[in-house]
């Protein structure tokens, strides 16, 4: 919780801290904008002035002889017009301030830089400036320190604001990160099935949404795997128990040594053996370690060879195996013996739930980048919440994964890794009562 709680404090400083930074330089530009408008506004009004009176004084005396006096009178404040230079028509400064003095002549590339005065069309001077604004009257002062106050209240108000909102918005974004550090420390403990409110759409939630189909595949994942821990258990258990009980009674002189007695002791390492191989295939398989002696092979072949190793069982259950295959069909380069055994798998399957009188179908197709196989049965079918799992090693959800039979019920997830083995993808549709159908894409490339 500490970092939690860290992490609230360093996203309401980083909060705080650009809305500080932020009020501040609004302050400060606003400050000046103020200052220098303002002062641009005493400017204009100080060269109002001084144009009208040195203006009226002009068109009353008919020259500039005294207008230093006759400013002096109608100003009291000396400063009023520091910095303004007048100009006379023959280029003399007649009234100047600290760089001029009276008399002096100015060259006409600096008086044209000046304001032209004119009288009823006729030019009689030219003002300069050169100096800072004038000094700002009391009120003047009054206005601007208000206008500061002001600023300060707003920075004040806009600050606590900022506060607020950064610990709001802080603990809002947290509040996730709280909720999976929590749900995380229970999966650690052992709590692998976890769900946390999904708040918002954004990475947050995202990450919510995420964490918990992590956590529900985790759970199932773990769920799955003591059930195939306890499958595999029970069935490398009952045919050691077989030849354990066997060979006990053999030993024990309770069991003639008949040829019918070893014929079900093998029968029974058989099958034990036949368990080992599966679960090494599939172990192999699914590591990307499983070798493959890939050679052009015939899609029609593989279905001949695959109807004619059958054959006997399906009439012995009274089922019709036969092969529909396209013309022309293009070789594809796999392992035909490892997928001679994925049709095998399938072709056992369909046997297993369709009824006598039934049909099972091996189909080839062209397709663009290679070839599909499928092998589709009449038989009893399969739920539709149950196929999104037929594919998991020992899954018994449906008929399709039942362990009666003798069966070490890893055929289809076997099949499904020799398949994506060879680049390939195996799918499956089906529906109660109207059978099952597994469709095999293999590419024409290995």
């Amino acid at each position: 919780m500490k970092k939690i709680n860290s992490l609230t404090l360093k996203l309401t400083a980083i909060v705080l801290f650009i809305s500080l930074l932020s009020v501040v330089l609004v302050a400060v530009f606003t400050r000046y904008a103020t200052v220098s408008a303002f002062d641009r506004m005493l400017v204009e009004q100080s060269r109002k002035e001084f144009i009208a009176i040195v203006t009226a004084y002009y068109e009353e005396k008919g020259s500039w002889d005294g207008v230093i006096e006759a400013v002096r009178v109608q100003t009291p404040n000396p400063f009023a017009f520091k910095g303004l230079v007048l100009v006379d028509q023959n280029n003399r400064v007649v009234l100047g301030d600290a760089h001029t003095h009276i008399g002096q002549p100015l060259p006409a590339q600096q008086l044209a830089q000046g304001m032209p005065l004119e009288l009823n069309g006729e030019r009689i001077g030219t003002l300069l400036e050169y100096t800072a604004p004038p000094p700002r009257k009391p009120e003047d002062e009054l206005y601007l320190k208000r206008t500061n106050q002001a600023l300060l209240l707003a920075a004040g108000g806009v600050s606590v604001f900022a506060l607020l909102l950064g610990i709001l918005s802080s603990r809002t974004l947290t509040r996730s990160l709280r909720e999976l550090t929590a749900a995380t420390q229970s999966m650690a403990q052992g709590n692998l099935e976890q769900t946390v409110p999904v708040r918002s759409k954004d990475e947050l939630g995202q990450l919510a949404a995420s964490f918990n189909r992590m956590s529900a595949d985790l759970a199932r994942a773990n769920t799955l795997r003591r059930q195939m821990t306890a499958d595999i258990a029970h069935d490398l258990r009952t045919p050691l128990t077989v030849i354990k009980g066997y060979t006990e009674a053999l030993r024990d002189g309770d069991l003639p040594a008949t040829q019918a007695t070893f014929e079900t002791m093998y029968q029974e390492a058989q099958h034990l053996s036949s368990l080992i191989d599966d679960l090494r295939t599939l172990s192999l398989a699914e590591a990307g370690e499983l070798t493959l002696n890939r050679r052009p092979t015939s899609p029609f072949e593989l279905l001949f060879q695959a109807q004619a190793a059958y054959l006997p069982q399906a009439q012995a259950a009274g089922v019709t195996l036969r092969i529909a295959a396209d013309d022309a069909l293009p070789e594809i380069a796999i392992d035909p013996e490892r997928i001679a055994r994925v049709l095998g798998n399938l072709i056992i399957n369909a046997l297993r739930y369709t009824d006598e009188g039934g049909q099972i179908t091996l189909r080839a197709r062209a397709h663009p980048n290679g070839v599909l196989l499928s092998v589709a049965d009449t038989g009893s079918g399969i739920a539709p919440e149950e196929l999104p799992y037929i594919f998991e090693r020992f899954y018994r959800g449906d008929a399709a994964r039942q362990a009666d039979n003798g069966e070490s019920g890893l055929g289809l997830a076997i099949a499904k890794s020799l398949v994506e083995a060879h680049g390939g993808s195996i799918n499956v549709t089906s529906a109660p009562g109207q059978g099952t159908t597994f469709e095999i894409f293999l590419p024409a490339q290995g």
